[in-house]
């Protein structure tokens, strides 16, 4: 690979690169995206109610709510190779040590290093494949690429389950641990830079500015894309956190379907949201109402799915299965659009900072949501709130957005400089 632009060698080996960054991606979330599938068990051996549970799901998610901004910083500044390989290295020692972990409250500790290590894959992975495809093609290649959670949720709903049943939930973090090392090993292998992408000194990033201060860069959240970028994905990641934390549940008590099974439709969920991230994005690509069409198409069928689930038709097994299906393919799906769409939004040099803001506001609600669901279905004992509620917050944000839409149509050289 030279210097001098893609040859036809460079632009096979992009697809290398979105390989091996789908992967990294789908084995550093690996156990984390299991724990809604192990729901059963962990309520079983650990003795936790659902909002314990919840909490547990949400523990992971907590460093990365700054982390993600450290990530997005140091993405600008130095080669993602390391960056992503470190973290998932993080990652694997992490699970590997919590194996170990006497009970709940170490487990929880365990998670929270987890998240630490987590915090530098999302943002890098999405950077590492941005630079390598042009418009024409990122919003697939981000589908793909971001399609790595969902299908690390598959492989560990089919997976984690049995091994907790087996073997007890101890052997399912060394799983999780063996799964994310590979993860790590294959990125610092195999990725490289774009060869357009020259490294600067001391491998710092070539239109990087540090100069402008972070309070700066943070009221690039009042500027019209990223309100939009804000509102849509804080309500879309709550629907996929209740998906992942309430589904088993769901199934098992309302349906009276068993946990093994309720488990697989759980894995049927989340290979919907893979085929979802992939086919979402593509059509982005294609679609005359751009990436944020498909967003929006997104939280509309969502708000119906959770809909649906409150009415009588929530409480047959075949019809409850198919609406988790279709909530998988809108309510993970939409990330792969989204991405791209807060990709192709940031400033020249700033596209790590602004993957890693974006998706550290998401945090906000990633680590609220499932704690505050498995409250609502304690106190209540009922599902109806906890989808009620998501279904409420994806309404608001998408009449927001609209709205916001409509004005910038009306005064559309207003916001020029920032789109």
């Amino acid at each position: 690979m030279s210097a001098g632009g893609f040859t036809f060698r460079t632009r096979r080996y992009r697809w290398v690169v979105l390989g091996v960054a789908t992967f990294t991606q789908a084995a550093s979330g690996f156990f984390v995206q299991g724990i809604g599938a192990m729901g059963v068990h962990l309520q079983r051996d650990l003795n936790l109610s659902t909002a314990q549970l919840g909490l547990l799901l949400s523990a992971a998610q907590l460093v990365p709510l700054v982390g993600f901004l450290v990530a997005g910083e140091l993405l600008d500044r130095y080669n993602e190779r390391w960056i992503v390989g470190t973290g998932a290295c993080v990652v694997a020692v992490s699970l590997g040590v919590g194996s170990m972990a006497p009970g709940y409250t170490s487990l929880l500790l365990v998670l929270l290093i987890v998240g630490a290590g987590y915090s530098t894959v999302q943002p890098g992975g999405s950077k590492s494949v941005a630079s390598w495809f042009d418009a024409s093609q990122r919003g697939l290649a981000m589908g793909i690429r971001q399609a790595g959670l969902p299908l690390g949720g598959v492989l560990a709903a089919a997976a984690l389950p049995f091994l907790a049943t087996a073997f007890g939930w101890r052997v399912t973090l060394m799983a999780g641990g063996l799964v994310a090392l590979l993860g790590a090993v294959a990125f610092m292998c195999l990725y490289r830079r774009p060869p357009t992408q020259s490294p600067a000194p001391h491998g710092a990033e070539p239109h990087a500015s540090p100069a402008s201060g972070l309070g700066a860069r943070l009221r690039t959240l009042r500027e019209p894309p990223m309100v939009k970028i804000v509102l849509s994905g804080m309500s879309l990641v709550s629907v996929h956190s209740g998906i992942g934390v309430l589904t088993v549940l769901y199934l098992h008590e309302t349906t009276s379907v068993e946990a093994g099974t309720a488990a697989l439709v759980l894995v049927a969920t989340q290979g919907a949201g893979v085929a979802g991230r992939v086919c979402l994005a593509a059509w982005s690509d294609r679609s005359r109402s751009g990436r944020y069409g498909s967003v929006v198409t997104c939280m509309v069928a969502v708000t119906m799915g959770m809909t649906a689930l409150t009415t009588p038709m929530g409480h047959s097994p075949a019809a409850a299965c198919l609406l988790f299906v279709w909530l998988g393919f809108f309510g993970i799906g939409w990330y792969g659009p989204w991405v791209a769409y807060v990709a192709e939004s940031a400033p020249p040099g700033k596209t790590g900072f602004a993957l890693g803001l974006a998706m550290a506001v998401n945090q906000i609600a990633v680590i609220l949501v499932p704690p505050v669901l498995g409250l609502l279905k304690d106190l209540t004992d009922s599902f109806v709130p906890a989808w009620s509620l998501l279904s409420m917050m994806t309404v608001v944000a998408l009449t927001v957005t609209a709205r916001g839409e409509r004005h910038h149509r009306r005064d559309p050289f207003r916001h020029r400089t920032t789109a």
